[in-house]
């Protein structure tokens, strides 16, 4: 089978993070098939960069090893752009898909990005699949849900990370219940897996004795960073040797830093972006993680925690309910700043089973490209015309 992938979520020079659940599942999806990776990067004057995340360059070489993956830049500008950013992407991936020549396009990110891929696929005649990560298709504006929905209700396959997304994709936008696969994230149990906390402590230079909370994601207001800052100023007053570091980067970084400026929290800490080997000694070093988001898909840091042995204090939101539960988390209503610090508060003072917690989540990323694997080979079946 031949499958073309079209995401803009897949690492790049200038966020060798990004996307990095598509691209693990494409990396082991390529050991089944045969895969190209065509990722759509939308550019910006200089004068006119989003506010809602940071634009980075792709660069001129690929930086996602093990994946045949070729990037194509398109201008564009904010908000105004929107609109004809589809159609973009369409050109954008014209030639190199027509060379390529797919059994299936594989488009992860609604919109842009499979709005123009489906576009491609229709003039081609090849079925498309769809995937939505979470923001993608909880998107606020009334612009991008109107360009979402064709994409949603026109794919031969729907992919989504949790069961709540796709209740949502029935409900809010008519996506057919039958094309609709939960595809939930896999784990790299090479990467995240229990250790000792004493030595990953000692080489990121944390003390034994400090209670470390853990933050991994965006920096971006969806993701309860704000209450979680309040929240640890609150519970630092009572507990000096609490230490809350944040791994990540986002529009938020500016607010963050200057917010510390002018009101100095020696509990909080910014670490920035980092690698998934240093993520993984991050989380052997914390007490517990904390996810206060206001929405999330299938937050793969809740796994790759869970992986590491340790706790977590999160939102009931999206499909977090159906990665933790109280055996493993303490869950807070979203928007709060003082039941989130009696969470922490509480999560810290509990005695946890680690080994019982890493033994919880098993699922590696070979299953799901097999699952992803049999989502396409469907739509390609579902795309033959019927025979007499």
């Amino acid at each position: 089978m031949r499958i073309l992938v079209v995401t803009s979520q897949f690492p790049i020079a200038g966020d060798p993070q990004r996307g990095r659940p598509v691209y693990q599942t494409v990396r082991e999806l390529a050991r089944q098939a045969t895969v190209k990776v065509l990722n759509p990067v939308a550019t910006y004057p200089d004068w006119a960069q989003p506010r809602s995340y940071l634009a980075r360059a792709a660069g001129a070489n690929p930086v996602a090893a093990e994946c045949d993956a070729e990037y194509l830049p398109y201008r564009t500008l904010p908000l105004l752009g929107r609109p004809l950013n589809g159609w973009l992407c369409a050109r954008a991936i014209s030639a190199p898909a027509a060379d390529f020549r797919p059994d299936v396009v594989l488009s992860y990110w609604l919109y842009p990005d499979a709005w123009g891929a489906q576009r491609w696929a229709r003039r081609a005649g090849v079925p498309l699949v769809a995937g939505a990560r979470g923001s993608d298709i909880r998107v606020r504006d009334a612009i991008s849900r109107r360009l979402t929905r064709p994409v949603v209700r026109g794919a031969r396959r729907l992919l989504v990370v949790s069961a709540d997304l796709g209740r949502l994709a029935v409900r809010d936008y008519g996506a057919d219940a039958a094309r609709v696969r939960v595809i939930p994230n896999g784990c790299d149990a090479r990467t995240f897996h229990l250790r000792e906390r004493g030595p990953a402590r000692a080489a990121l230079g944390v003390e034994d004795a400090a209670e470390l909370v853990l933050y991994v994601g965006r920096l971006v207001p969806e993701k309860g960073l704000r209450e979680l800052i309040a929240a640890t100023r609150s519970v630092a007053a009572q507990r000096p040797r609490l230490s809350l570091v944040l791994v990540g980067d986002g529009p938020m970084r500016g607010e963050i830093e200057a917010a510390l400026a002018a009101t100095p929290c020696a509990a909080v800490r910014l670490a920035g972006p980092q690698p998934p080997d240093s993520v993984a000694s991050w989380l052997a070093a914390c007490n517990l993680l904390a996810l206060p988001s206001y929405s999330e898909g299938h937050p793969n840091v809740l796994v790759e925690a869970l992986a590491c042995g340790r706790p977590v204090v999160a939102t009931p939101v999206g499909g977090i309910p159906e990665v933790v539960d109280e055996s493993c988390a303490i869950m807070v209503e979203p928007r709060t700043i003082e039941p989130l610090a009696a969470a922490i508060a509480s999560a810290l003072d509990r005695a946890w089973d680690e080994q019982t917690l890493s033994r919880r989540y098993s699922r590696d990323w070979s299953e799901v490209a097999t699952d992803t694997l049999k989502a396409c080979a469907e739509a390609i079946a579902d795309a033959r015309p019927a025979t007499t």
